[in-house]
């Protein structure tokens, strides 16, 4: 393997000796772009995956209602039906 020429700008660039001796001192954060970016696009379609589950179950839970409603006013005119069958038969006898 050759070793890169000297004017070469292939080269390591220079460490901060200072920065990696003493993290404490190290004010400075360098973000990775990439990183940060699959992170950020990770947490908006979890966001987006989440609100769309809550709109999901919100649904459901107004069509369970709209069953239960539907469901309860038919047992209410049976029964009211019924009531008014029963004293037909009764006023006749």
């Amino acid at each position: 393997m050759a070793s890169p020429p000297e004017n070469s700008d292939e080269t390591f660039p220079s460490a901060d000796l200072a920065g990696e001796l003493n993290p404490g001192k190290n004010r400075e954060v360098e973000v990775d772009p990439i990183s940060s970016e699959v992170a950020a696009t990770k947490e908006m379609k979890e966001e987006v995956a989440a609100t769309e589950k809550k709109k999901e179950i919100e649904k459901k839970e107004c069509l369970d209602k709209l069953k239960s409603a539907i469901i309860i006013s038919g047992i209410v005119v049976a029964v009211v039906g019924a009531a008014f069958a029963i004293t037909k038969k009764l006023r006749e006898k």
